[in-house]
């Protein structure tokens, strides 16, 4: 049975210890799939993801004709060890002018951004399209990169936004190549990253393969996290074939870190509380700052209160600070009286919060203030957030926006505050297929907390939770 529509989340009655495990990072499992297509041979990926965003990118890489296999990881129900048969940097040929091959990429901008450079590797015409969100979010900084590289690039409205017609190197109707963009030259483009990294990161996942030299700009260009975690990712992979780990996602273990937090307001510090089994080591991950290695059951007051969750200053950005992450620690912030001398919080540098799945500082301003919260949006898109506390706020029905980190982050929220009501629910599939199984599970294996069909009021068996 699907979830349904809309579900409420029951506030916990007391901390629970638990050992989670998170499925495998949605950022690193769909750059592994683009280098692995790219590579010599077989490669295999252990502890992949396996949710909407990355089925999106394995079906796109069959619908070219490439072989992917997969099998059931048995640590985690939605992980898949994903066998991917490498072409050596050739890419099967599209359709004509005419008939295109089509390729849909749902609401995933790693795919769509990914793909829009890979198929150049390719030859004949390539058509992406996605649905609705997808074709507003901003693609015109990787457009101009192509173009820049010799490729012709076509948005079918004008406006360089999805749906795109992308034709291949192979193709004769490209224009004529100047000597900077001769077969046997290396090709240059500079790419903007102020509206999103992934324009980068596209380009560098195939820039060996398509003999490209990338140049880019932007705030915090080459140390962009998101970037950064490219360019660590082509140096180690296989390119000869062979095996590669994927480690867990660490945006995804935000929110049992937060659940494990609020579970001590108003508890011995002692309590015992949730940890993340597979938590990443890398250091690939921004959101691996969100980390539970601040939190033991030996914390006493004084740690709580120097440090907190996060350190909870008077100001977080998330060009800095964490990456999706944030939005958990906004949701977070209004508990953080008890722990912080701050009269308020402020959240910077949102920009790419607005451009995402939904405007995510928009939706979390509306929903937190159906919920009680103080909180203002100010200088284009920032947050400020004062402190108050869980008798303070009230339940209320949440829209998700079909944002599967707004379902996550206000699903916390209702671990605390009672009558938290999500409407699509199911949204979660983006990323974290069984996030609500694991709210629900007894534990150590989750929370044990209790999940009712938001209408009726009837609780939502194990399998009633699965988001598919």
């Amino acid at each position: 049975m699907p979830l349904p529509s809309l579900i409420e989340i029951v506030p916990l009655e007391k901390p629970v210890h638990a050992e989670i495990t998170v499925p495998g990072s949605k950022s690193i499992t769909n750059r592994a799939l683009i280098l692995a297509a790219l590579a010599e041979g077989e490669v295999t990926l252990q502890g992949a993801l396996w949710s909407e965003d990355t089925q999106i990118m394995v079906e796109c890489l069959q619908e070219l004709g490439f072989m992917v296999n997969l099998a059931p990881d048995p640590d985690e129900p939605c992980n898949r060890t994903i066998t991917v048969y490498g072409k050596g940097g050739a890419v099967p040929p599209g359709g004509t002018e005419q008939q295109p091959l089509d390729l849909f990429v749902g609401n995933a901008g790693t795919a769509a951004r990914f793909l829009s450079a890979f198929v150049c590797l390719g030859s004949g015409v390539y058509r992406l399209h996605g649905v609705p969100r997808m074709h507003e979010r901003p693609q015109a900084a990787l457009f101009k990169a192509l173009r820049e590289l010799g490729y012709r690039v076509e948005s079918e409205n004008g406006n360089e936004k999805l749906p795109v017609r992308i034709f291949g190197s192979g193709t004769g109707v490209l224009p004529v190549r100047t000597e900077t963009h001769r077969r046997d030259a290396r090709a240059t483009c500079t790419v903007s990253i102020e509206e999103s990294s992934q324009f980068a990161s596209a380009l560098l996942l195939c820039a060996k393969t398509g003999n490209w030299e990338i140049k880019i700009k932007g705030e915090n260009a080459e140390e962009s996290p998101y970037v950064a975690m490219t360019l660590e990712l082509i140096t180690v992979f296989p390119k000869q074939g062979g095996y590669f780990s994927i480690e867990g996602d660490a945006s995804s273990g935000s929110y049992f870190i937060g659940a494990s937090w609020l579970s001590l307001l108003g508890n011995p510090v002692d309590a015992p509380i949730v940890s993340i089994r597979n938590w990443p080591t890398s250091g690939w991950q921004v959101d691996q700052k969100f980390s539970p290695s601040r939190y033991s059951s030996q914390m006493r007051e004084e740690t709580l209160h120097s440090e907190m969750i996060l350190g909870f200053t008077s100001q977080f950005s998330r060009e800095s600070d964490l990456g999706d992450s944030i939005m958990t620690a906004i949701v977070l912030a209004p508990f953080s009286k008890r722990f912080t001398d701050v009269t308020a919080i402020r959240f910077l540098k949102l920009g790419r919060l607005r451009i995402q799945e939904c405007d995510r500082v928009v939706a979390l301003y509306t929903e937190l203030r159906k919920c009680g919260v103080d909180i203002k949006m100010e200088n284009q898109g920032e947050i400020l957030v004062v402190p108050l506390g869980a008798a303070e706020l009230h339940g209320a029905e949440i829209e998700t926006y079909n944002d599967h980190r707004m379902a996550m982050c206000f699903a916390i929220l209702g671990l605390k505050v009672p009558g938290i009501k999500l409407k699509n629910p199911a949204c979660v599939k983006k990323t974290f297929p069984n996030f609500f199984q694991k709210l629900a599970a007894a534990p150590p294996h989750g929370l044990g907390a209790k999940i009712l069909d938001g209408k009726t009021g009837r609780p939502l068996s194990h399998e009633e939770l699965f988001a598919d």
